[in-house]
């Protein structure tokens, strides 16, 4: 562990880095429990840094984008900040995308300092205690996420306790580029996602009524597809996001597993290729719509549109609203967990 930098408060932010070359190398940061750099060797015979991040924790701060950031309460929107319980209760959340809430809030789990409960080598537990009340949401909330590489990749396991009826929905927000840092956009990565329906969104993210099939839409991808050639598709649901901003359903497996495979993501140029499993109904894919050129990047460069894609798994988007969706409600005496596996391979570049 060492220090990152300071906070304008005085507290100190704090840098873990787990594993070893030639394996992966993740590094974490304290603030927001925020995945800030991961280093993968390339069929290329080169290290490369795949994942977005910034150079400063005012950056971080700064950008609203999410970067790398563990989110909650609530990963993705809620309409307007309406956040109604079984009991009759209704909440007030607070708001600050088109009137609705997004990704806990203005002040979610992603820009607090988190504590580090455990460390060795190869992992890291952080935990973060959000009080009655935050970002209006009821009921103290203890959460919990432990970061761990093997050879293999890495894993994630989210968890949280409440000491009052509240909803949770926890995910990681790692933008992924497998060209590696400064490499330009993700047109030319290959996605391929098991899932035969998606859930259509009005012009300000919020679901419609239903999930709908992805069959002859540019959500259909479930065969390897080029980025960049999806994108660009005259579709109004694209044209709303200036991209893909989706939740897509992930198809049923077959026997035990509860893991499932939510996305695979390969780059041509360095040959690395990423499978995310995990225990999710939903896969958020966002191809970084909203990157403009403002936000700095670790290096001293800009994030521009596509640099990098999201792939979050997560309970489905304004599930409160939706009773007949997988509930997102946790009740004392449960526990809340999640986990998603990223695994790293390589496959032979394209020349």
């Amino acid at each position: 562990m060492s220090e990152f930098d300071t906070l304008s408060d005085g507290n100190p932010v704090h840098l873990v880095e787990l594993g070893r070359a030639p394996g992966p190398v993740l590094r974490v940061l304290t603030l927001g429990a925020t995945v800030h750099d991961l280093e993968v060797a390339g069929a290329d015979g080169e290290r490369h840094h795949v994942v977005l991040g910034h150079a400063s924790s005012a950056d971080y701060l700064a950008s609203g984008t999410y970067l790398g950031g563990t989110i909650g309460r609530y990963a993705n929107r809620i309409r307007a900040g309406h956040l109604p319980l079984p009991d009759g209760s209704e909440h007030r959340l607070g708001t600050h995308d088109r009137g609705h809430h997004l990704h806990g809030g203005p002040d979610g789990f992603d820009t607090r300092l988190w504590t580090i409960e455990e460390q060795d080598d190869d992992s890291v537990t952080l935990s973060l205690t959000s009080p009655d009340g935050d970002q209006g949401f009821p009921g103290e909330v203890g959460a919990r996420v432990t970061f761990r590489v093997d050879s293999g990749g890495v894993s994630i396991d989210l968890e949280a306790v409440t000491d009052a009826t509240t909803v949770v929905n926890l995910t990681q927000h790692a933008y992924f580029n497998l060209g590696g840092r400064g490499s330009g956009t993700i047109d030319d990565h290959l996605l391929q996602v098991p899932a035969s329906s998606y859930t259509p969104i009005d012009d300000e993210g919020i679901p419609h009524d239903a999930h709908a099939s992805v069959d002859g839409t540019p959500f259909d991808l479930r065969t390897p597809v080029r980025i960049g050639d999806v994108v660009r598709l005259d579709h109004p649901q694209l044209l709303d996001a200036r991209g893909i901003d989706h939740n897509l359903v992930i198809d049923a497996s077959e026997g035990d597993d509860e893991l499932r495979t939510h996305a695979v993501l390969t780059s041509p140029a360095t040959g690395i290729r990423l499978e995310i499993r995990a225990d999710q109904p939903g896969l958020q894919v966002y191809t970084g719509n909203n990157l403009d050129g403002t936000l700095p990047s670790v290096d001293g460069g800009r994030y521009r549109q596509g640099d990098g894609i999201a792939l979050e798994p997560q309970l489905f988007p304004d599930s409160p609203h939706h009773p007949e969706w997988p509930s997102a409600l946790l009740q004392p005496g449960e526990r809340y967990r999640a986990r998603h596996v990223w695994s790293l391979s390589t496959v032979t570049p394209e020349a």
